[in-house]
């Protein structure tokens, strides 16, 4: 029954008719910015979640809203917070690589932009080749003419010459393939460089590009075969003349020393050419002096040795089996063909087919070699952007690159194809710090740990 007295809670204090006032109003929500790459994604802001059975305010509840004291579902801290991969706008990730990224992409550079990778290997090749072709021919035909109609009293003589002619054009072939491969890794450099960027350039813009660099290559190639045929010759020298000495201990100290400086020749060559191996990419991509470029290589090698070495090592490999898995049997088929049609040994005949199978092989190494010469160019050029990557933090200006390249700028850099933006290659006092590894995010300013691990 009702006394006229109103209803009260059990606290004592009388209920209210009118609705519990209003909250302060929401805030309208920021609008969704994705991350950059190495950023956190924002959280959004939630409002809380109504308390439930064992929440606050019940007997024996925590507190916090939900049982055990955990945070409930869409409220800060409940889960981790969402990560930006790095962007690929073009060849490779814009991030420290893996020894699987540098395979990958060095096989995909000249399947990505066939016409003028390949048109500018075989260009390269061809030329190389076809001077390989007549100094050796040329050598070849002059002394075998000239030994078949030797008497017995010139045979030496004419021997020593064939020999010497042969090593000339031994020589001539080596120093145009020095220069060769120089010229083709750094203009491969060039595509490898735009190709991370996303770019497509022909050939005649990666001409342009190398326009005024291509001496500068010739130079390198230069230095170093003249470095060479003077160590080598001065070795050489020495040894013939403790050789040529006439007593037991000359002979064997000519032989331990040549011994030694074999051993010590392919360590030293492993080092010294892992160390300079960045110098043809430095100098078309960077646009330094000679020497400046030189140091370069060594500064960005150090501390990158054995990955460096491995890597290079690993790729030759691979395509040095390939090479060989086609050229062996065109060169056992003629073989095989010469011996069918000359059972006699014709000198004419014998000639003749001698210049078939050199024309036949050089043709088939000029045209696999056009293949492979761009995978190795284009591994050299990839360790050289991810070296920049770990030490300089080079995955920085280039995402700025292409961010401003998104926002409406230049579709590319450098004045000789038309571009208006900065180049991002070109190094800076104001970087700082290295790229990190991929994985987990960090820091994209902290420097990354060199790695005795050629794979890492």
């Amino acid at each position: 029954m009702s006394d006229g007295t109103p209803w009260q809670s059990p606290d004592g204090s009388p209920a209210s008719s009118s609705p519990p006032p209003a909250g302060p109003p929401t805030p309208p929500a920021a609008p969704r910015i994705p991350p950059r790459y190495g950023e956190y994604a924002p959280v959004s802001p939630v409002s809380p979640a109504p308390p439930i059975p064992g929440g606050a305010g019940a007997p024996g509840g925590t507190g916090t809203g939900s049982p055990h004291g955990y945070p409930q579902a869409g409220a800060p801290g409940a889960g981790p917070r969402a990560w930006s991969p790095p962007p690929k706008p073009g060849l490779v990730p814009l991030q420290p690589m893996t020894l699987g990224t540098i395979l990958a992409g060095s096989f995909q550079v000249m399947r990505r932009n066939p016409r003028p990778t390949f048109g500018v290997s075989l260009l390269i090749n061809g030329i190389v080749a076809v001077i390989s072709l007549a100094a050796v021919g040329l050598s070849f035909v002059l002394g075998f003419d000239r030994l078949a109609t030797a008497s017995s009293d010139t045979f030496d003589d004419i021997t020593a010459g064939s020999n010497a002619l042969s090593i000339l054009s031994t020589l001539v072939t080596l120093a145009f393939g020095l220069v060769g491969s120089a010229i083709l890794q750094g203009i491969i450099s060039l595509e490898v460089a735009r190709a991370t960027l996303g770019e497509k350039l022909k050939a005649r813009q990666l001409f342009a590009l190398a326009k005024g660099r291509i001496a500068a290559l010739i130079g390198y190639s230069v230095l170093v075969g003249v470095v060479l045929i003077l160590v080598i010759g001065v070795v050489v020298a020495i040894i013939v003349a403790l050789a040529l000495s006439g007593t037991t201990a000359g002979v064997v100290s000519a032989v331990l020393l040549g011994i030694g400086a074999v051993l010590a020749g392919i360590v030293l060559g492993f080092w010294i050419a892992t160390r300079l191996s960045l110098v043809p990419s430095v100098l078309l991509i960077e646009r330094l002096r000679l020497f400046p470029a030189i140091r370069r290589s060594w500064s960005l090698t150090t501390g990158y040795f054995w990955r460096t070495l491995g890597i290079q090592l690993l790729v030759n490999v691979i395509v040095t089996t390939a090479t060989q898995i086609i050229i062996l049997p065109i060169s056992f088929f003629l073989v095989f063909y010469a011996t069918v049609t000359n059972p006699t040994g014709d000198v004419e005949a014998l000639d003749n087919i001698f210049l078939l199978t050199t024309i036949i092989t050089t043709v088939a190494s000029a045209l696999i070699g056009s293949v492979t010469a761009i995978i190795v160019s284009a591994t050299s050029a990839l360790i050289y952007i991810d070296l920049r990557i770990r030490k300089e933090g080079l995955d920085l200006e280039l995402i700025k690159f292409v961010e401003a390249r998104q926002g409406g700028a230049s579709e590319s850099f450098g004045t000789e194809i038309g571009g208006s933006l900065p180049d991002p290659y070109r190094p800076t006092t104001a970087k700082s710090g290295a790229s990190t590894r991929s994985g987990a995010p960090s820091d994209p300013g902290s420097p990354t740990t060199p790695s005795d691990s050629p794979w890492a």
